[in-house]
């Protein structure tokens, strides 16, 4: 799976289209004012490949960009290719985690829907290992553990001063399911109602006793930026993950967590059957 434009890179482009139509220049008058092509800003605003700083500053004076956009588009530039902590591992991950991490590094909110097990984002590291031996039944031990230490180490999102919301709808019979055994997944259950009090973190449960649903196709995630066009969407596959993000998809998704939210049980309800399964397990 090819790795898509990171989200620096995406709201560069973005915010680079944006001021140009608002200075009514063509990619042609606006390059020729700044010594670029027409086909190097073209791929600017388009989100491909790299860019070069003092370029984006000098397109932003011509803009009328203010000092504070200039600033920040500069900063962005300069940052597209940043690499995260998980380029350093000694041991390579698959693609779609790669881009997983890329995207999560920068999100303001994450919408998942789980309908097998409880998001990785919250699951307790006992959890996660059963879930990899699982799933991943020709890996010897040693790759289950790097990629559940991978995943704990993504769980330090949720300790950041500027951390995302977490809005977690998820399926009863992933609550109900047995994963590592009843010790884990009470364990997995209580670490859900102590997550649950967090500010930043909703969790939902979203009943048999609904019915029929919205996303009956299977699990799902939101990665939301600080702009609308900025949105990821995640789908879980065989052997790794699909990322969409044309705007009738991401529409689609959106719409479809809507009514997941709407169908699930409020915030009390959740939690009263999440510790009368712990309590059952």
């Amino acid at each position: 799976m090819a790795v898509g434009p990171t989200t620096r890179r995406r709201q560069l482009g973005a915010d680079l289209r944006r001021l140009r139509e608002l200075k009514g220049l063509t990619l042609e008058e606006a390059g020729a004012r700044v010594g670029i092509s027409k086909a190097t800003l073209s791929r600017y605003e388009t989100k491909e490949g790299t860019v070069k700083w003092p370029a984006v500053d000098a397109l932003c004076r011509e803009y009328g960009a203010t000092d504070e956009e200039r600033s920040a588009l500069v900063e962005l530039a300069k940052g597209a290719k940043i690499q995260g902590w998980w380029r350093s591992l000694a041991d390579p991950i698959p693609e779609s985690m790669n881009l997983m991490l890329t995207l999560e590094d920068e999100v303001t909110r994450e919408d998942h829907y789980a309908c097998m097990y409880v998001p990785g984002l919250l699951q307790t590291r006992a959890y996660a290992e059963a879930v990899h031996r699982a799933s991943e039944v020709q890996c010897e031990e040693r790759e289950v553990q790097h990629m559940v230490d991978i995943r704990m180490k993504r769980q330090e999102l949720l300790e950041r001063e500027d951390s995302p919301h977490i809005w977690c709808v998820i399926d009863e019979a992933a609550i109900r399911r047995q994963v590592g055994g009843r010790q884990v997944m009470r364990a997995q259950l209580e670490h859900l109602l102590a997550m649950s009090q967090r500010p930043q973190i909703t969790i939902q449960v979203l009943p048999f006793a609904r019915g029929a649903h919205a996303a009956a196709v299977g699990s799902f995630a939101i990665l939301r930026g600080q702009a609308p066009e900025l949105d990821v969407v995640y789908v879980d596959i065989l052997g790794g993950g699909l990322f969409m993000e044309k705007p009738q998809e991401l529409e689609r998704y959106r719409l479809a967590f809507q009514y997941l939210s709407a169908q699930a049980l409020d915030l009390e309800s959740t939690t009263e059957l999440i510790d009368q399964i712990s309590r059952e397990s």
